[in-house]
């Protein structure tokens, strides 16, 4: 597969609160935080009253009374300035939420508002792009999912693979007014981007156990660890963090620890907030190649970095990276992925310190693997190749109409002596070079509606050796083969990796005449029946990911003559000579 190099972006988030966080876009920082119960307050201005407060909430008047229950006002028409009221979010019209993409195994489960998320509800068919999601509803991603929700005021959480999320409150106040809404995380993690808002009553929270969070338009993240650890940082506007050590409003009194852009913390899960650190560096990601060309794998070699005790990396459709196809955490820079289809992309890393706490660069990311390269038949790596009718050859690949050879005397191939674009079989006579050492290579080549062509990559540049063809062997030195013709095949590979080879006589594969594993990237044999077969390789990564099988390539074997030690006769026109 291959890398453009990309432009780094800033990035969106790295990590909000792990254990408790909750956003908020209505309260100032500093604020008190809501509780557990769904409670927002309200400091009562001069001329307030409860009628008055519940149409400007819950958009009726007709509420005031159970205004006045939970609040044990005396006098609903007579408020004290500087009082708190408390409003019950319960009571605001509903909202929805809408899918905007999803990816992977991702559920659907919904549940009345204000429930526990704990008890398990009857899940939905999985949830696909546009569905309406209701207040209450949780999502429970797989380990390779994703989606992506769009909220009523246009901001954006993104639920990372491995998190169960609920979405506790989607509210709006009153029937035109500013939307409420609120996401608990019971597993994993979340990014968001807030949308700007210069109303003080709108609300955004973002839920941990410990943690409380006031924001208005930003874009951030929270996660919540296995340990019940938060951690948050902010890549735009900025983020107020409280601790929620108890459900009880009367303790959420300690001043709020304000991040600005490129800063995060951590709150433990005994409710104690870190302190404001810098995030670290984008990891450097210059020496990422132009593409990536690796069909059943996409695989990235990320440069280590100081102070990175882990690295967070995605991949996405989208520079905004609200579609995402590949996720995960590695100890170190090396990013296994399966592969994917040919494309643009966009690939974010994170470099995470001890604290959990990460930055977020971005770049284009072009993947490039169709059609599939042919596989080296002949010569083997370094081999001697005669002048007098020299041939390369390599593998006929399914559904190719040709193939293009290049020879060059360097491995870059910056000035190739050949370069053959529309070979109808994958061979090319070399005897018209001189004697000499040099490098070969492959791709195949499709052709499109309206005579175009789509190339794909090139396999691994492959060198061998041409040589003055010694004198003609007498009649005496031949001898007559009575096996088959040796096959002998290589391909590229990566330490540590494996591979699976099978062979048949049919492209489906159902009755394999061959199945092993190798080590090396590369198969030879002597004993096969004469006739075609057709041949794919899968790849075993040291990291336990296996590719997909590779397109059947098919090979010819036969009966010919040989010279008496095992090097194949040819003709004047390069063809082995075959037995009558």
């Amino acid at each position: 597969m291959s890398i453009t190099p990309p432009t780094l972006r800033t990035p969106l988030s790295a990590a909000l609160l792990a254990a408790g966080a909750v956003l908020m876009t209505s309260l100032a920082p500093g604020a008190w935080a809501a509780d557990q119960k769904d409670e927002t307050p309200h400091v009562v201005q001069a001329g307030d009253t409860l009628e008055g407060l519940s149409q400007s909430y819950f958009g009726t008047p007709r509420l005031w009374h159970q205004l006045q229950a939970r609040n044990k006002v005396k006098d609903p028409r007579q408020l004290q300035p500087g009082s708190v009221v408390w409003i019950p979010m319960g009571l605001l019209p509903a909202e929805s939420a809408q899918v905007e993409f999803v990816h992977g195994d991702v559920k659907v489960h919904t549940a009345e508002p204000g429930a526990s998320t704990n008890p398990a509800a009857a899940a939905n068919p999985p949830v696909a792009a546009g569905t309406m999601l209701a207040e209450g509803t949780r999502l429970q991603v797989g380990p390779d999912g994703f989606v992506t929700v769009r909220l009523a005021d246009g901001s954006v959480v993104k639920v990372s693979a491995q998190s169960d999320v609920q979405l506790r409150q989607l509210r709006r106040r009153g029937r035109a007014g500013s939307v409420q809404s609120v996401v608990e995380i019971q597993r994993g993690s979340v990014e968001s981007s807030v949308a700007p808002s210069t109303d003080a009553s709108r609300r955004f929270e973002v839920r941990t156990p410990r943690a409380v969070t006031s924001v208005r338009g930003t874009r951030f993240g929270v996660a919540l660890s296995e340990s019940g650890d938060t951690t948050a940082a902010v890549l735009q506007g900025a983020v107020a963090v409280q601790s929620r050590a108890a459900d009880n409003p009367a303790q959420h009194t300690a001043a709020a620890t304000v991040l600005q852009p490129g800063q995060g913390l951590a709150v433990q899960a005994d409710g104690t907030v870190g302190s404001p650190r810098s995030l670290l560096p984008a990891p450097d990601l210059t020496s990422l190649p132009a593409a990536v060309h690796d069909l059943g794998l996409l695989a990235l070699n990320v440069p280590g970095q100081a102070g990175a005790n882990a690295y967070q990396a995605i991949v996405a459709r989208d520079a905004e990276l609200t579609q995402v196809l590949r996720s995960g955490t590695f100890a170190n820079g090396q990013l296994r992925w399966k592969g994917l289809d040919d494309g643009q992309y966009f690939i974010s890393v994170r470099a995470i310190d001890a604290a959990g706490i990460a930055g977020l660069p971005t770049q284009p990311l072009t993947v490039k693997t169709q059609p599939v390269p042919p596989l080296y038949q002949k010569p083997a790596p370094d081999a001697v190749v005669s002048n007098a009718g020299g041939q390369l050859l390599c593998t006929q690949v399914a559904g190719v109409r040709w193939y293009r050879i290049q020879v060059a005397t360097q491995a870059d191939f910056n000035a190739p002596v050949l370069d053959e674009s529309r070979l109808d079989s994958c061979t090319l006579s070399v005897a018209q070079l001189p004697v000499g050492s040099y490098f070969w290579r492959a791709a195949s080549v499709r052709e499109l509606p309206g005579g175009g062509v789509d190339q794909g990559p090139f396999a691994a540049p492959q060198p061998f050796k041409l040589v003055q063809q010694p004198p003609a062997l007498s009649a005496q030195a031949l001898q007559a083969d009575d096996g088959g013709t040796t096959v002998s095949l290589r391909w590229p590979g990566q330490a540590g990796q494996r591979y699976r080879l099978q062979l048949a006589r049919e492209m489906r594969f159902e009755k394999p005449v061959l199945d092993i594993l190798l080590d090396e990237p590369q198969w030879a044999a002597s004993d096969l029946a004469a006739g075609t077969y057709f041949l794919r390789v899968q790849v075993l990564d040291p990291s336990g990911l296996q590719g997909d099988f590779s397109p059947p390539r098919s090979i010819r074997v036969g009966t010919g003559f040989s010279i008496g030690w095992g090097l194949p006769v040819s003709d004047s026109s390069g063809e082995p000579v075959r037995r009558p």
